[in-house]
């Protein structure tokens, strides 16, 4: 029986979702949780996919690992929590052309690439939906930028380490694209509010009596006055 799985780096905990597969087996839930949680120490908060080989018979099974998502590699390297939803509205990094080379590096087994080149290209390519800069620039341009070779010399070197000064610099220049994303997302909001109070102010109130006009008063027929 072959079970895979994408667990949480060297923390994953027993769920329904293993024990419903695992008890029928007669497997011990928590001796696999153990050892995948050993052998995945190494990719603290990481998802890591896992497979588990079981011996139905045997009830002896065995943990392979594999290398986390390139999206997981990538936020660990760059410190953040998640993607962006609106990869070109709110951008969440700028990331040195080193540490998508270290990225690329610690993936290419597991990517179908034929180079370390074609591998950073692939890296780049997940900057991309994840919205992430690289070298101050959107990532799209850097996938040209490394066809064109711009960048060879760095992967033939396999430059893995951001100089402090160059980090100085990424990080300068996000915290102005951070200041220009917050303005617009800003005067974005506030355009969704006016035009949301405009709809409500149009909008009629439920039971409110209409007011009607009052019909003017008939006036009496002044009865001619009696002769005398």
């Amino acid at each position: 029986m072959q079970i895979k799985l994408l667990a949480e780096g060297g923390a994953m905990k027993p769920g329904p979702a293993l024990s419903q597969k695992l008890g029928p087996a007669g497997i011990p839930i928590n001796q696999v949780i153990q050892k995948i949680n050993e052998a995945t120490s190494d990719f603290h908060g990481l998802k890591v996919p896992v497979e588990l080989d079981i011996d139905v018979k045997t009830k002896k099974f065995e943990v392979k690992i594999f290398s986390p998502p390139v999206s997981e590699l990538l936020k660990k390297e760059l410190g953040v929590a998640k993607g962006s939803g609106l990869q070109t509205k709110n951008l969440i990094a700028n990331a040195s052309i080193e540490q998508i080379i270290s990225v690329a590096k610690t993936k290419m087994q597991n990517l179908l690439c034929k180079d370390l080149k074609s591998a950073v290209k692939v890296v780049v390519g997940t900057c991309v939906s994840l919205g992430v800069l690289v070298e101050n620039k959107p990532a799209k341009e850097i996938e040209r930028d490394i066809e064109s070779g711009k960048y060879d010399k760095e992967i033939s070197q396999i430059k893995t380490e951001t100089s402090n000064e160059k980090k100085k610099m990424l990080d300068e220049y996000f915290k102005e694209v951070q200041r220009k994303q917050e303005i617009l997302l800003k005067q974005e909001q506030a355009v969704k509010d006016a035009a949301a109070a405009e709809k409500v102010a149009a909008t009629p109130v439920a039971g409110a009596a209409t007011a009607t006009p009052a019909a003017p008063k008939a006036e009496k027929a002044k009865e001619p006055a009696k002769k005398k």
